[in-house]
């Protein structure tokens, strides 16, 4: 890389006897004296101006410079003095995939990250900043998980700027930084009992998703998204290949959440129940987008319709059936009027952790179930349910009990 450092107050030039001699240019004591000039590797000339009095400074930076290019560790001065903010937000412009991801991501960071952390430049960020940003976080009160998605997605964009060469390593994986707590609050499975109350609760048109939640661990956007297609009673199969959802408050039809496509057992009641819906509730075709509000028009027969005849929306479901249904067994108090207290450990998500504690009970290793729920990662499936696990303590002892107890002859 050429560079070399230019003198703004002095000029050298040759007199009429062939010899350079040295002259003051109109510059001569205003501003800084010295200019490191340099091309970086994007052919563009760069520079940075230094005081009179520090030529050795300015020449020692230029070789900085000079080494990290050589090195593949160049990080653009002028890059790096862009602000979080800045960066996070042409970032977001740029990003493809599902809309919905994409606004959330952009909500929490204007409401959480921007205002903590937004003015701050690339090139200043140290670890010691984004201990303090964890720190703030807690310190607001937000459960740890919400928390954790703030600081991955604060870690995702410092991400993109290491990867932009704005800059040179991204604070957040320092070994000094530690994500945001989890908390201790476990899964508290329901007991059966709980699951049947709430079934009869439950609609007739409705009651059979208590069945498929909690007999097949489905998502409540996968039981909404079911469509006859994906019911093998054949084989006693239940094929989990999309979901009902909503990109930007407009239905769409997605593959299920990670793309975790899977098929898991039918059991007989399930199925008898779904028998006896389809002819109760015959399957209604719906034509909806695929993944985006504007996406390629796909057709299902879904199992599960409104009754007015199109698909059914979440909220409705929530606010007008499900919420219902819990203060009728008994779950939730009774509302004074429409609106019911928050629920949100007794959503329908509550079915598949009644699901996974069934399985595990019945000692279905931790690897099948995490199939079956759809995880990517069997050690997140550990992480929510290995205190569902039969005791191993327990195992342990009625083995060795029986190996060391005298045998028969």
């Amino acid at each position: 890389m050429a560079g070399h450092i230019f003198d703004r107050w002095f000029k050298t030039t040759t007199d009429a006897n062939g010899k350079a001699v040295r002259e003051k240019t109109d510059r001569y004591g205003m501003g800084l004296r010295y200019q490191a000039r340099y091309v970086g590797p994007d052919g563009k000339r760069k520079n940075k101006s230094f005081p009179d009095g520090q030529k050795r400074l300015a020449e020692q930076w230029l070789s900085a410079i000079k080494a990290d290019v050589a090195r593949g560790d160049f990080i653009d001065p002028s890059a790096s003095r862009t602000t979080f903010q800045e960066f996070a937000e042409k970032w977001l412009a740029s990003q493809s995939g599902d809309p919905n991801t994409r606004a959330s991501m952009e909500s929490q960071l204007k409401l959480h990250a921007f205002p903590r952390i937004g003015s701050r430049q690339l090139g200043s960020f140290q670890p010691s900043h984004v201990r303090e940003f964890v720190t703030q976080l807690e310190e607001t009160g937000m459960s740890g998980s919400y928390a954790r998605v703030i600081f991955s997605n604060v870690r995702a964009v410092l991400s993109a700027a290491v990867e932009d060469g704005c800059l040179r390593r991204n604070p957040c994986n320092s070994r000094t930084v530690t994500p945001p707590a989890m908390g201790s609050r476990r899964v508290v499975p329901w007991e059966p009992e709980r699951v049947f109350d709430v079934r009869a609760a439950m609609v007739e048109r409705f009651r059979p998703m208590v069945d498929v939640g909690a007999g097949c661990g489905l998502r409540q956007g996968e039981i909404l998204g079911l469509a006859v297609e994906d019911l093998d009673f054949e084989n006693g199969t239940l094929h989990v290949v999309q979901q009902l959802k909503l990109s930007l408050s407009k239905a769409v039809f997605a593959p299920p959440k990670g793309g975790k496509l899977r098929d898991v057992p039918l059991p007989d009641p399930v199925a008898d129940a779904l028998k006896e819906h389809m002819k109760r509730f015959p399957p209604v075709e719906i034509e909806l987008p695929w993944m985006r509000a504007n996406g390629q028009p796909a057709t299902r027969q879904l199992i599960f319709s409104g009754p007015n005849g199109g698909h059914v929306w979440r909220t409705s479901l929530n606010e007008d059936h499900w919420k219902p249904a819990l203060a009728k067994a008994g779950v939730i108090p009774v509302a004074k009027s429409r609106e019911h207290a928050a629920a949100r450990e007794h959503g329908m998500h509550a079915l598949r952790h009644f699901y996974a504690s069934v399985l595990l009970d019945a000692g279905e290793s931790i690897k099948a179930l995490a199939e079956y729920l759809g995880h990517s990662d069997p050690g997140l499936t550990l992480k929510v349910y290995a205190h569902l696990m039969p005791s191993s303590r327990d195992r342990a002892r009625k083995a060795l009990g029986k190996a060391l107890r005298p045998q028969d002859p």
